[in-house]
């Protein structure tokens, strides 16, 4: 296993800040009958609601802070019951009122299966995207899988070898680094990193479903997948996937957006899908997109 010039994982900080209001009370009139206005949400409520979805421990659930709308967006999918909706909003106690919840269908899950694409100990994940340090050549895929997988395939039978997963963050982050070890193999490029924004096209590509396109719905955005496992500041969209997919790119055009992590629903139906930004990533292992 060979090692890079920058191994370190940074800590990210997910932004809670939104637009501070003015504490001033004031009302409108409308037929002698006086109704407060709505003022901004302090940003103190904001990070108040957010921190009380971490604190809550449900499972199956995705929060962010929307500015534009002084919200805590909680996605909860199909396994997250009334009961445990109720224990979100009453440990967010007074800013309850800041915390809207959405329902999509399926389950969130790190997408990991038994397949083809790139294999080891029995999984199949999908690889991400090629980097390299100086004339050492790696790839880039989610780290649920690193961590699931010492040594990576080609194929199904596992005779031909790519190489070992050099690094691999999960839960907190969800990328891992593996090495090509195999000369014969080729490993093209063609990308440039960039950042997801909101309302972004963009397009997934996995070894489970192919290539499927969506939007940008949201950043920053932390999930706590069922079973345990909660990565932070991740990328939210439309686009589908399938367990497998876990590890395959996220772009746009040329753009490197980001690895696959977990959603939910499938390729029929639709759902919502998550990704680790491929920038952190970069960044963590001192590697290059290339």
């Amino acid at each position: 296993m060979r090692s890079i010039p920058r191994t370190g994982i940074r800590t990210r900080i997910v932004a809670l800040a939104a637009g501070l209001g003015l504490a001033a009370s004031s009302v409108v009139a409308t037929s002698a009958v006086a109704r407060p206005v709505d003022l901004p949400v302090a940003a103190s409520q904001l990070a108040a609601a957010h921190s009380a979805v971490e604190r809550s421990g449900v499972d199956g659930v995705a929060w962010y802070t929307d500015k534009a709308s002084g919200k805590v967006v909680v996605t909860a999918d199909s396994t997250v019951s009334a009961a445990d909706i109720a224990a979100i909003r009453k440990e967010a106690g007074p800013h309850a009122r800041s915390v809207d919840v959405e329902r999509t269908h399926g389950e969130f899950r790190p997408l990991l299966s038994a397949g083809d694409a790139i294999y080891g100990g029995g999984y199949r994940c999908s690889l991400g995207f090629n980097v390299r340090s100086g004339s050492d050549y790696y790839f880039l895929t989610a780290g649920h899988c690193g961590k699931s997988v010492r040594t990576w395939y080609a194929d199904p039978s596992q005779s031909t070898l790519i190489g070992d997963t050099v690094s691999a963050s999960f839960p907190g982050n969800d990328y891992a680094l593996v090495s090509y070890d195999n000369p014969s193999l080729s490993h093209p490029g063609g990308y440039t990193a960039a950042d997801a924004y909101v309302g972004e096209r963009v397009t997934r590509t996995g070894s489970t479903t192919g290539t499927h396109s969506g939007t940008v719905t949201a950043l920053n955005v932390t999930v706590r997948y069922q079973g345990g496992g909660t990565v932070r500041g991740m990328i939210q969209t439309t686009v589908c996937a399938e367990p497998g997919d876990s590890g395959g790119p996220l772009y746009d055009g040329s753009k490197a957006i980001g690895l696959t992590s977990g959603g939910s629903g499938d390729c029929r139906t639709g759902g919502t899908t998550f990704y680790q930004p491929v920038t952190e990533a970069l960044n963590a292992y001192g590697v290059d997109i290339y």
